[in-house]
């Protein structure tokens, strides 16, 4: 049956992986690689589900298999993807300039609160010094 949006799409769909966010935790969190593996029926799987590479997310038919893919090229460059930490939803908001703590900006480029705060201070300074 060809898709809605013609028949590239089913190709591109039936290739997709897990994202690497989803693996990092998958690795950081058994329980979470464990729910995953839990939505899958062990007798559909190749090889009843005893051979997964967790970092590409596949499974495999059998120890060989799963031994020469460790080997390969992809799996290197999946594992070296992997070693960089992902990026959290603060470092995202703050890359996007979405903060809370962003303040009005004047005509001169600074923040206003940061001003106020400065003149604050300086006030206390001065009450402390008489």
């Amino acid at each position: 049956m060809p898709a809605i949006r013609g028949s590239a799409s089913v190709k591109k769909t039936r290739r997709h992986t897990r994202d690497l966010d989803q693996i990092h935790s998958d690795i950081n969190v058994p329980k979470h690689l464990e729910k995953f593996v839990a939505t899958k029926a062990r007798e559909e799987l190749p090889g009843f589900g005893q051979f997964y590479c967790t970092p590409c997310a596949k499974w495999f038919e059998s120890d060989l298999n799963f031994g020469k893919h460790e080997k390969g090229k992809p799996h290197r460059r999946r594992v070296k993807l992997l070693q960089e930490e992902p990026y959290s939803q603060k470092e995202a908001e703050a890359a996007a300039g979405l903060t809370t703590d962003n303040g009005v900006v004047d005509k001169m480029g600074k923040t206003v609160e940061v001003e106020m705060q400065e003149e604050e201070e300086e006030k206390e300074e001065d009450d402390t010094v008489k």
